[in-house]
């Protein structure tokens, strides 16, 4: 095993899946033939994020009128939750290499809890925003443990498959976190919708503890403190192929984030669209990014490079951001909802082929430290999202001109991290 800190490289872009290493442990194995129970556990603890979020989402107006706060301010209870996964999987990814993924994971799900029991109890919008600082840095540890155990379970492309497999589960949050939100509305107000979650949190606390066995022998893991991590993901992030993926993952989250904070306010009080109205397009839009994340599991990993496929769902993204800055800015005239679902639809649909492939591509240059290279990208992806989650609301609630353009310039960016640090034509050069 290479020491910790260093790179190795990285498996060839749509490979074959390597091959158990002969020191495969009996937990391990156990764990993999788990196959589907592992599949349910792990895509539960990724779909606490969008749970957290998106049943939250169409209270964000009600937020606003019972706490008395600008929609600027209420924004920042999303900016806080992102910061705080972001935050937290830097401490919790490291941990989990040094002490096995179990510990830290029932331990900041059970903060979890009782900090989104508070956020539910909170009289004031600064009570509310430091909660759910402290509901996100807890929560990380169910999607960076997600993704460190995918990489000690899985190589090559079996792993860019479970990660498109784990969006069939994960992905279906967005689609019934807002109507869940939406329907909770109907009988309580948005203090229901953290009790709701508080249920949901205590429901994969105990599902976890019960059925997510160590994959992280002890002779694997680090030893070192707080030194030796900080040295880890240095050596990570001196990886340029490593950190192009990850920036590149990190962007076109921001796109996606961008349109999670901005669209309650778009779709509600500029196209006029009841809180309902709004949950039901949003769970179509995640019904795209789901379908054609399996698609890209169950076609297209082992048929097409994963750069490619990564290369083609960047472009739609760009394409579609372009499109929805042009409508939005009124170049077209005046536009209704319609159009711009439509465009809101195809951008959601082609993070289902950056998203797992990002994944997959960086995690495959570091079996060493999964912990931390997981905890990399997944702060990248959540303080890149953080950044851009205020910069909706810039101009105010009577346009949705500044999501546009969020959207746009971090796909762009994506874009130029992929061409510029990953530069995939190169590395099919060196396999050759």
């Amino acid at each position: 095993m290479p020491e910790s800190g260093q790179s190795t490289p990285g498996p060839i872009s749509g490979a074959d899946p390597a091959p158990l290493p002969p020191s495969e442990t009996a937990p391990q194995t156990a764990a993999r033939r788990a196959g589907l129970l592992v599949t349910l556990v792990l895509g539960g603890l990724t779909a606490l994020p969008p749970l957290s979020m998106d049943m939250y989402l169409p209270a964000l107006p009600a937020v606003t009128a019972s706490l008395g706060s600008p929609a600027a301010t209420v924004q920042l209870t999303l900016t806080a939750c992102l910061a705080g996964m972001a935050l937290g999987q830097l401490v919790v990814g490291p941990m989990s290499d040094r002490w096995g993924r179990r510990r830290p994971l029932l331990v900041g799900m059970l903060v979890y809890v009782a900090a989104t029991a508070i956020c539910a109890l909170a009289p004031t919008i600064e009570l509310l925003i430091g909660f759910r600082l402290l509901q996100g840095l807890a929560g990380a540890a169910g999607i960076v443990i997600a993704r460190a155990v995918v990489r000690d379970l899985y190589d090559g492309v079996e792993m860019a498959r479970f990660f498109s497999t784990l969006m069939l589960i994960s992905g279906t949050a967005p689609i019934i976190a807002p109507l869940i939100g939406g329907q909770v509305l109907r009988i309580t107000d948005w203090r229901g919708v953290f009790l709701v979650l508080t249920g949901v949190g205590v429901l994969l606390t105990l599902v976890a503890a019960k059925w997510l066995h160590e994959t992280l022998p002890e002779e694997k893991r680090h030893s070192g403190g707080v030194g030796q991590a900080l040295r880890t993901m240095r050596g990570l992030l001196s990886d340029r192929v490593f950190t192009g993926y990850t920036l590149t993952g990190g962007l076109a989250f921001a796109a996606l984030f961008a349109y999670i904070s901005a669209s309650p306010f778009v779709v509600q009080e500029i196209y006029g669209a009841s809180p309902q109205t709004f949950s039901l397009l949003f769970g179509v839009n995640s019904v795209g990014l789901i379908a054609v994340g399996q698609i890209n599991g169950k076609l297209l990993v082992g048929r097409v490079s994963l750069d490619k496929a990564l290369g083609f769902g960047l472009t739609v993204i760009v394409l579609a951001s372009t499109a929805l800055l042009l409508m939005t800015a009124g170049v077209f005239g005046k536009v209704g909802l319609l159009p711009v679902a439509v465009g809101l639809f195809v951008l959601m649909s082609a993070m289902g082929l950056a998203m797992p492939n990002t994944n997959a591509l960086a995690l495959l240059r570091t079996p060493h430290a999964a912990g931390s290279a997981s905890a990399l990208i997944g702060t990248s992806a959540f303080l890149i999202g953080a950044v851009a989650s205020p910069l909706v609301g810039i101009a105010g609630e009577a346009t949705a001109v500044p999501m546009a353009v969020v959207q746009l310039t971090c796909a762009l960016g994506a874009v130029a991290c992929f061409l510029g640090l990953c530069r995939p034509w190169q590395q099919r050069a060196e396999a050759v």
